[in-house]
This record gives structure tokens, sequence and C-alpha cells, in this order.
């Protein structure tokens, strides 16, 4: 109990510092058109019927993705793995007061029976220290972005955290865990087992691998969209905090890998990280941790670079489905708020 209230506590000590970010649209092409056009019809003689007058259709414009846009899709990534954290931790999920918000708000599906979010029953000391801390980091990243967003910080959407075999959200709408959804997808357990991420320390780096891993993408993908100097500080310090902590879960796997009988770790986060590329396009956006041959501990690219994600990409990867225009499903079975909340095809 005190160290649940320990945990809690640490929220009202969260730095707060001001962050706002801004996108902008790169447009290109339409003079070369325009030119082609032009020449074409220099190249055809006069005659006496004039041309008609063809009012062109107005191209579709999309709405600028501005700084609150991307700081509130943040922190709704935020808010699936400060609770998954704080579940592993203290068996609860993140307080009330940092739930509240624009749009609908909803709570944690923690599922019933066999695959329920719970605290994890640590074996090991030091993994159960590795959690704790972790908790303490994405509460506070938590209350950070939504001081920094004020009043236009979204609510806390429905989030699925179960493992179990069938769920009801808030809606009424039936729908398998999660995590046991994520793990039948990528063909880590059969069609009709579970995959309870709380049910021990094993368990609980897989799921720590589906979650973090997916986080540090996105804050990568989102670097290129920030044009303020001061907030593209602010973001730099959360995506290495969260590489940080991919770095503690894929590096604990891998050690646990190497410990007969449990060899099969590689071939089920291979099968994950599969998985995970499947969903987001053709692009090499995933890695697993390698084999016992061969470790591969930091995910990046031929030049060194931690790989990103496209907010498109993440959705994808968290509502477990990469059909275009999809809204809902997965980690968000209800879907999430704020203006990035769809998906279109990915490259």
């Amino acid at each position: 109990m005190n160290d649940k209230i320990d945990f809690l506590a640490t929220i009202e000590k969260a730095e707060h510092q001001r962050m706002a970010r801004r996108n902008f649209i790169r447009m290109c092409g339409g003079a070369a058109a325009m030119t082609g056009g032009l020449s074409l019809l220099s190249a055809c003689g006069d005659d006496d019927t004039p041309d008609p007058v063809v009012t062109p259709t107005p191209a579709p414009t999309q709405a600028p993705v501005t700084d609150a846009d991307i700081l509130n899709f943040a922190l709704q990534l935020e808010y699936l793995e400060g609770n998954y954290y704080s579940y592993a931790v203290t068996g609860a999920g993140i307080p009330a007061n940092l739930r509240t918000g624009t749009g609908f708000q909803s709570g944690v599906i923690t599922g019933s029976g066999d695959g329920a979010a719970r605290a994890v029953n640590f074996s090991d000391p030091v993994i159960a220290q590795y959690a704790r801390e972790i908790a303490y980091d994405e509460l506070a990243h938590i209350t950070f972005l939504r001081t920094q967003l004020g009043s236009a910080a979204v609510a806390q959407p429905s989030i699925n955290l179960s493992g179990s075999a069938a769920v009801v959200t808030p809606g009424g709408a039936t729908v398998p865990g999660a995590f046991t959804a994520a793990a039948r997808a990528a063909g880590v357990i059969g069609a009709n087992e579970i995959f309870d991420p709380f049910a021990n320390d094993i368990n609980f780096l897989i799921g720590s691998y589906l979650l973090t891993d997916v986080g540090v993408t996105a804050y990568r993908g989102s670097a290129r969209l920030i044009t303020n100097k001061t907030y593209l500080d602010a973001s730099a310090g959360i995506l290495a905090t969260e590489a940080y902590h991919d770095g503690v879960i894929r590096s604990s796997l891998y050690a646990l890998g190497l410990s007969a009988p449990a060899t099969s770790i590689f071939d089920r986060i291979q099968r994950i990280s599969d998985s995970r590329d499947a969903l987001d396009g053709s692009t090499d956006t995933d890695q697993g941790i390698g084999t016992a041959s061969e470790a591969n501990l930091v995910p990046t690219d031929a030049n060194g670079l931690v790989l990103g994600r496209t907010a498109n990409q993440v959705l994808n990867v968290v509502f477990l489905n990469a059909a275009v225009g999809t809204q809902r499903g997965g980690f968000f079975p209800e879907g999430v708020n704020g203006n990035i909340r769809t998906t279109v095809a990915n490259p």
C-alpha cells in the first residue's frame, strides 16, 4: 500500500515546461504541370469555335496539423503506456485527475479472469525495479504533456489492456483482449490461446516491448514536424527517455532469451516485430532483438538512426488493423481523441 501511495504521489512533483508544436505542409508540382499544359495549347491552331471555359475542380484541402494535435496524439500514447505500467506496478490505472479533457473520456478495459490487467507478481526484483521506474516516467510524461496543452488536452479514451479471450467495451461491443489479439495475429500463441502480459516477468517484458518499442518510433517520426526549437528540445527529452526504457526492455528480453528453456523468446519477439511491420506498410520500421548468436538491442537504420513511424503508421499498429480509414480497434477499441485519428494507405 505504501508503494502505491508513493507511486501516485510522484505525479504532484512532475516538472512543467512550456511546449507547442506546429506542422507545415509542403506543396509543389503545380507550376510544372501548368507549364506543360500551356505549351500544348500554344501548339494548337486557332479555329472559329472558342474553347469552352472549364472551371477546375478545387483539390480537397487538408486542415494543417497543429502543435496541439501532435501533442495530443503523443498524450494518448502516453495514456496507453502509463496505464500499462501503472497496473503492472500497483494494480491500478493512472489517477482520475490525469484522465480528463476534451473529447470522450473512458476507462481501462482490464478484462476478467485470466489475462485481466493487474499488478505483476515479479519474481526478479531487478525487473520489478525497472517496471517501477518506467511507471514513474510515464506518469511524469502524461502530467507534462497535459500541462503544456492546458484546456486543449484530450481526455483518456477507452484503453484495452486485457489479455483475456473476450472483453466488452463501454460501447457494448465484445472484442478480444488487445494483448491476446496482438499475440494471435503475430502467431506467438494459437488461435484459442490467450496472452496475459501480467502473468509473469517474461510476459510483462513482451507486453512492454509491444508498447514501448512503438512509442520510440512515434516520437522519432514526429520530430520532423516540430518547428520550434524549444519544443523540439522537450520532445527530444521524452524520446530519449522512451529509448532508455526500450533499451532496458530489449536487453532484459535478450538476457532471458539466452537462458534455457527461454530461447523461444527470440522467435516470439521476431514474430511480433514482423507483424507490426506488416501493419505499417512496406518500409522497415521494426526489428526484433536478434538471436542467441547476434544481438540487436538497438533497432536502427543503416545510418545508426533509431527507426521512426508516421502517426498514420502508429495508428495502424495500435489499432491492430492496416485497413484504410480504420478509426478504432486493438489497444484503443473505441478510437482516439483529437484530430489525428484516422488512417490512410501506407507507402
